[in-house]
């Protein structure tokens, strides 16, 4: 068991962006994601010619501007890039292979109690967290 004061659930730009804030503020937090990369939805399930549908300044994340040279409407490539970056520039450690199974709220510890399962390893592994961010919807 591992007692974190946030568990992230998602490692798309909501949950990277909910760290890196956290991160910001020396919050402890772990992000469980349950593909093998961050951002799985451009990186796996977008086709090449996708670009951003509103203008890079309503889409960047917390702490990290696109670069002046990135046109207006984001390609995916270089989304997929910017996301990289950030990951790497924000000190964020998504752990990959994380299925949640489950998470409830124990009343009496004042504490999510969440069970994921590791899926490299075909094991679970429980977490404990004062706060539970859930970051898993499309965008």
């Amino acid at each position: 068991m591992e007692e974190v004061p946030v568990v992230i659930v998602g490692a798309g730009p909501a949950g990277l962006a909910t760290s890196a804030c956290l991160n910001n503020l020396s919050v402890p937090n772990i992000i469980l994601e349950r593909e093998d990369c961050s951002a799985s939805l451009w990186k796996k399930r977008a086709y090449d010619r996708m670009k951003l549908h509103l203008a890079k300044q309503f889409c960047e994340l917390p702490h990290m501007p696109f670069p002046s040279r990135t046109p207006t409407f984001v390609p995916r490539i270089s989304f997929i890039n910017y996301v990289d970056n950030y990951v790497s520039q924000m000190g964020i450690n998504p752990r990959y292979h994380r299925s949640v199974e489950s998470a409830s709220y124990d009343e009496n510890a004042k504490a999510w109690i969440i069970v994921a399962k590791n899926t490299a390893l075909d094991a679970y592994e429980e977490y404990v967290a004062r706060y539970l961010v859930v970051a898993t919807g499309e965008n």
